[in-house]
């Protein structure tokens, strides 16, 4: 009987990297993806939120099984995970807000909005509240200029934003 020494050669090599499984479904998906691409790498975005999406953000093993699921380098998915914002590389709460920082919002009342938050939130800027419910990030816009401040939860942008909206607005996100 010959020993395989390939360490890609079955798919549970191809989805356990460093202690992170990568779903099969998700595997699947980003082959697919994979192969809307002249280059593999194009597909490193798409790779990134399809972990997210399954486990809320992406641990250190994800970038190597995506690399070795898309065949490109780890230095490569990590390149993307780290340049957008939008990409969690540590837990973050059930719903993250994303508080815009711009020029446009910081002359709207960025800073005003940005204390009554953290003070209702009981929470700074990359930090997350102890229930595990929000966590608060700024962001450099959400190309909402014309309503600032805003702010986004989740998938939802909001803005103009006063301080007096904020507990309706929280209570919104269980």
């Amino acid at each position: 009987m010959s020993q395989n020494t390939n360490p890609l050669s079955t798919a549970a090599d191809l989805i356990t990297t460093d202690g992170f499984q990568l779903h099969e479904d998700d595997r699947q998906a980003m082959l697919t993806e994979r192969d809307h691409y002249e280059q593999p790498q194009a597909a490193c975005i798409e790779a990134l939120k399809i972990v997210q999406k399954r486990h809320g953000w992406v641990p250190d093993g994800a970038i190597v099984a995506i690399a070795e699921t898309l065949g490109v380098g780890a230095g490569a998915v990590e390149g993307v995970a780290t340049f957008y914002s939008l990409i969690f590389r540590q837990p973050v709460g059930r719903h993250v807000i994303l508080l815009c920082d711009s020029s446009s919002c910081f002359l709207t009342g960025y800073e005003a909005l940005s204390e009554v938050l953290s003070e209702r939130l009981g929470i700074g800027f990359g930090q997350t509240t102890g229930d595990g419910r929000f966590t608060l990030l700024p962001v450099c816009c959400l190309g909402a200029c014309d309503r600032g401040p805003a702010m986004m939860i989740g998938d939802d942008t909001f803005g103009p934003i006063e301080a007096d909206d904020l507990d309706e607005l929280l209570e919104a996100y269980p």
